[in-house]
């Protein structure tokens, strides 16, 4: 078979797959409300409004992750960890992306809508200088100081990068201590950006197809044992 059929067979049953994605009740997990925790990661300016990165698909998630978390405060959630890309000026990884998201500018904020809030004020934010939330940052240790949490739920972006990194760390960080751990991930609650086959060559980047990505990443986190529901839901 060849690459491209099998590609396009894969993509088929990928869409097949997305569309049947099952809906998740928030009285199943809000029962013990202390045991929860919503990780949200790079929902800021830089991503969402402003700057060489942001993108209006991502922009789009910000609305349904706060009407998630007023919907979870006010099942009793508390713990709301904000993992935020904060770069020095001249951050390594500028190798690999356009400078973005430098500490201390606009771009490095939450977005407003969180800010909004009137809980807002117990979220802890989380700076990261990669796109991974579990290097050199404090979310680790959060997270080992709280082994009462055995519930995480993961929204944000970027589904392929960010999102699919934080996830799998959950997931295989409590596979590795043995820990039983449920790592949940609402498939409207996350995004990633888009360009084009077409754009990309014309500039002389590097293709990246949202719609395939976002799909082919989800159903890898599910093979990695992570929970992909379609939305969090009033019952």
């Amino acid at each position: 078979m060849s690459l491209k059929t099998e590609a396009n067979e894969f993509a088929s049953f990928l869409e097949n797959w997305s569309a049947a994605l099952p809906l998740l009740p928030l009285t199943e997990i809000s029962a013990s409300p202390e045991k929860v925790a919503v990780i949200s990661v790079d929902v800021i300016n830089g991503f969402c409004y402003a700057g060489p990165l942001s993108s209006p698909r991502v922009a789009g998630i910000v609305e349904p992750i706060r009407s998630l978390f007023n919907a979870l405060h006010q099942r009793g959630v508390r713990h709301f960890l904000l993992t935020q890309d904060t770069h020095p000026a001249d951050a390594v990884e500028f190798a690999d992306f356009p400078p973005h998201c430098v500490a201390g500018t606009a771009e490095s904020e939450t977005v407003a809508a969180f800010k909004s809030l009137p809980f807002f004020d117990q979220f802890l934010v989380f700076p990261k200088n990669s796109t991974n939330s579990a290097l050199n940052t404090g979310l680790p240790a959060w997270i080992a100081q709280h082994p009462e949490v055995d519930t995480f739920i993961v929204v944000g972006d970027c589904t392929d990068l960010c999102i699919y990194q934080m996830a799998t760390y959950l997931r295989l960080d409590a596979n590795a201590h043995q820990m039983r751990r449920r790592v949940i991930l609402p498939e409207n609650c996350v995004q990633t950006y888009d360009l084009p086959v077409a754009v990309a060559l014309e500039n002389q980047l590097n293709p990246h197809p949202a719609d395939f990505l976002h799909a082919a990443f989800l159903y890898h986190m599910v093979l990695n044992g992570i929970e992909v529901v379609k939305k969090l839901e009033e019952a």
